[in-house]
């Protein structure tokens, strides 16, 4: 059988640039190497593109940047060439791909910034087109759309950092008639809770609008939802299917960068502690944001469930975490579907939609 060849991009321009390297490192542990042979292409934080051939442990630790037989290279959107185009000794070479897995997680890289680039290219790419990448990764405009399609959220309001300067009084009557406290303030186009801070009063929005602005020049307010927190991986593009669901018990006061990627101590609970009508809304409410919001290949959609009955969507996340406590791939284990067996899958999906380039 002849083996496909997978690019798994990595790293990226972006503030979760550790956390993609360590995801990919162990997708390119998984991903069944009796099918597929593997191309590594690097981006440092800086924005610069390297073809890697060292190990997935240099990948996970960082020391991948370092390495001296790194080769500049990037993705050409020509469709002609369908690769990867390698600065070389002799010149520029091509190395051809059948599909890319960019295991990119927050901006440039899964806010529909590569997508569109991988579209141009037209090779298969795992994971949601470049429409749905942006709108996922924009929470103002998820907000927006899924208000549209009927889907329950919590209250919320949104506005742009330079507004706040000239009027920051009229934002915060607005935020304490509409919303009241404590609150949520986030950027809009930022993953992984960077950026984010739980706000308990008037004196503290200053701060944690500072803080949020340096993430994003968008910045959305949300009520703070007292409930469980849980979440649903989906998967599948015309026809998507949802997994068990699961629980986090987070061990700070909400489920932060550390508590997901560093600490782990947060505790997951796999199946979610919840009736079964409760996990069946939460199910189908995931697939049919999904399909609204046009994802395909994979998405995990984090709820909270206020009273152990209310079902509020809180985010999709259109290429969630991979690494060895990410609730993906433990919520689709947990259903049945092994680490491998779920990237084998993904990777099959890409190829479904590549008529539609």
């Amino acid at each position: 059988m002849n083996k496909k060849r997978i690019a798994v991009i990595f790293g990226g321009s972006s503030s979760e640039h550790e956390v993609s390297c360590i995801s990919a490192a162990s997708v390119i542990n998984n991903l069944p190497k009796e099918k597929y042979e593997i191309v590594c292409l690097g981006i440092t934080k800086d924005g610069r593109w390297y073809l890697f051939s060292g190990s997935p442990e240099e990948i996970a630790d960082g020391r991948w940047e370092h390495d001296p037989l790194n080769q500049p290279a990037f993705i050409s959107p020509d469709r002609s060439i369908r690769g990867i185009v390698v600065d070389g000794q002799m010149g520029f070479d091509v190395i051809k791909v059948d599909c890319v897995f960019p295991v990119l997680h927050g901006k440039n890289g899964e806010d529909g910034t590569v997508q569109g680039l991988l579209q141009l290219s037209g090779i298969p790419f795992v994971g949601c087109r470049a429409l749905a990448s942006a709108d996922c990764m924009d929470k103002a405009v998820t907000h927006t759309l899924l208000t549209a399609a009927g889907i329950h959220q919590a209250k919320y309001l949104w506005f742009y950092a330079e507004k706040y300067k000239t009027g920051a009084e009229k934002i915060k009557r607005k935020i304490d008639a509409r919303l009241g406290y404590p609150i949520f303030v986030k950027p809009a186009n930022a993953g992984s809770s960077v950026g984010v801070s739980k706000v308990s009063c008037e004196a503290e929005l200053d701060e944690a609008v500072a803080r949020a602005a340096k993430e994003d020049d968008k910045i959305v307010v949300e009520e703070a939802i007292v409930g469980q927190e849980v979440e649903c991986a989906v998967l599948g593009n015309a026809e998507p299917e949802a997994s068990v669901v699961g629980e986090i018990a987070a061990s700070a006061e909400f489920y932060d960068y550390d508590d997901k990627y560093k600490s782990g101590k947060s505790q997951l609970y796999i199946p979610a502690h919840l009736d079964e009508a409760v996990v069946e809304e939460i199910r189908s409410t995931a697939c049919r944001a999904y399909y609204m919001l046009g994802c395909t290949g994979l998405a995990r959609v984090d709820f909270f469930v206020r009273d152990g009955k209310e079902v509020i969507l809180n985010e999709l996340n259109t290429m969630p975490g991979f690494t060895s406590i990410s609730m993906y791939p433990k919520l689709w284990e947990a259903s049945g579907v092994s680490y491998s067996e779920l990237l084998d899958k993904l990777v099959s999906l890409s190829f479904e939609i590549r008529t539609q380039y």
